[in-house]
């Protein structure tokens, strides 16, 4: 138990969530867990710190009744503290344990591919030329749905872009 005692007040609570990029659910579920084992190092850090000794000859010399007193007495000498199973709630541990085990890697699995689409999208700004130095051709080769809409437009007669004038003005005056 001491062994036990001593490895769980050297767990860095903080960093396993940093460390591991837990989020969500999954950081929650630490966090209750977190807080569970908190309350019970406390409680047993109380009941340990309880005096653990009765002084019976001191309620002998207080109460008249001795056969009372006597009676707890032997209940208390013959008391056994009770055993508990405890896999039941090792097993919930673990399925916990593997519970969160899964979730951080479907978490990594998740963050290791939004950071290869921004990777590449980060190298295709990077490598991107000038607007100014764009021609027409490049821009539809890369956008065909615009070529596509001008056409359209043109083939119905309409030069003008829609929304054009409300963005810019009209310079048609100059």
């Amino acid at each position: 138990m001491a062994v036990g005692r001593s490895a769980a007040s050297k767990i860095d609570w903080a960093r396993i969530g940093t460390s591991l990029g837990l989020k969500g659910q999954t950081a929650t579920a630490l966090a209750a867990f977190k807080k569970r084992n908190d309350d019970a190092r406390r409680k047993v850090q109380l009941l340990s710190d309880a005096p653990q000794t009765v002084n019976f000859e001191s309620y002998r010399s207080q109460l008249k009744n001795q056969g009372v007193i006597d009676e707890i007495e032997s209940h208390f000498k013959s008391f056994k503290p009770a055993t508990y199973d405890v896999s039941r709630q090792i097993k919930a541990i673990e399925a916990f344990e593997a519970q969160a085990v899964k979730n951080a890697e479907e978490t990594k699995g998740l963050v290791d591919k939004e950071l290869g689409d921004l990777e590449k999208t980060l190298k295709n700004i990077e490598e991107a030329r000038p607007f100014e130095d764009l021609t027409v051709d490049e821009v539809v080769a890369a956008r065909p749905d615009i070529d596509e809409r001008t056409t359209q437009l043109v083939s119905k007669g309409r030069w003008a872009v829609p929304g054009y004038k409300e963005k810019f003005g009209d310079l048609s005056v100059l």
